[in-house]
């Protein structure tokens, strides 16, 4: 259980406990009535100037493995509770590793928790990031990709030396994988069922799907930004939403933001333990309110 293999490497993390969550009743129950997120708003709104101009915030870097002051700015910024706050997420930048807070998070859950061995297979739904560059000098069997458009099939490399996958049809052989790490990279595919559904097929028996997305986390049904109809154009059910793409500078479209429906989704797909640890930490500069990570375990 994954929750078992967390406490046995807690001891040497005192200052970073996730909790380990299944369902909206158990966000409601364990996280919303403990009163953490009035206690978590109010630190970082003390971290915030009124002058809305770039600050630094000392904290522990995981990938540095040491003390930074980590680099914030109002870039991505949005109001909460009438006051402009930073994309704590989404910043919080180490000097050293350039790598954010959600990045950050993400890299100390999947060596503390999944505990990945150096010679792992492992997928990274990205390559042209600092998030790559980093683990593939700690992973020897390290595949990176991006999505470089519909004319190219998954497995092929393009002129720059990046590789096309397409997630929904991965060029990866059964149970061939012991972990896939996906971050914020399934609310950009329109059928992202069609896409977890091949990574269960690639993994092995007992191998995990290691992924963040936006998440709602007080609502168990999912926000459909935008789908695509039945003559295959994009309909716009709300404004668009554009993430950043490390290969296209126009940004890529968010179609989805998630609720709790997705847990049951990756179960009745046959993903068996499934869940999110809740990672927010003041000591590690880990900040904000959509502070989830979420596991799908292929069963053994």
């Amino acid at each position: 259980m994954l929750t078992k293999m967390w406490c046995k490497r807690a001891k040497s993390l005192s200052a970073f406990r996730p909790t380990w969550l299944e369902s909206l009743a158990e966000y409601e129950q364990r996280i919303h009535r403990s009163r953490s997120p009035e206690q978590r708003r109010r630190h970082e709104t003390s971290l915030t100037p009124r002058d809305r101009t770039p600050f630094q915030t000392s904290g522990y870097c995981y990938p540095c493995q040491s003390q930074v002051e980590l680099e914030v700015d109002f870039r991505y910024a949005y109001p909460v509770d009438g006051r402009l706050q930073p994309n704590w997420r989404e910043r919080l930048v180490c000097p050293g590793c350039r790598l954010n807070s959600r990045v950050r998070a993400t890299l100390h859950l999947f060596e503390e928790v999944l505990g990945g061995n150096r010679q792992d297979p492992i997928y990274l739904t990205e390559q042209n990031t600092a998030l790559h560059r980093w683990m593939s000098e700690r992973y020897d069997q390290l595949t990176g990709s991006e999505f470089l458009g519909p004319h190219l099939r998954s497995g092929q490399v393009s002129e720059q030396g990046l590789r096309h996958e397409d997630l929904t049809r991965l060029s990866f052989g059964d149970d061939s994988l012991d972990h896939i790490l996906s971050f914020d990279v399934l609310e950009h595919v329109p059928d992202y069922l069609a896409a977890a559904r091949d990574c269960l097929r690639c993994l092995k028996p007992g191998g995990t799907l290691f992924f963040s997305v936006p998440f709602i986390v007080d609502t168990y049904s999912s926000l459909v930004r935008a789908r695509i109809d039945a003559d295959g154009r994009i309909e716009h059910l709300h404004p668009p939403e554009y993430h950043g793409d490390p290969v296209n500078a126009e940004g890529c479209l968010c179609y989805y933001h998630f609720g709790w429906e997705l847990l049951d989704q990756l179960r009745e797909l046959g993903y068996g333990e499934v869940g999110a640890y809740d990672y927010w930490s003041a000591e590690h500069g880990y900040l904000g309110r959509n502070t989830l990570i979420f596991v799908a375990r292929k069963p053994d």
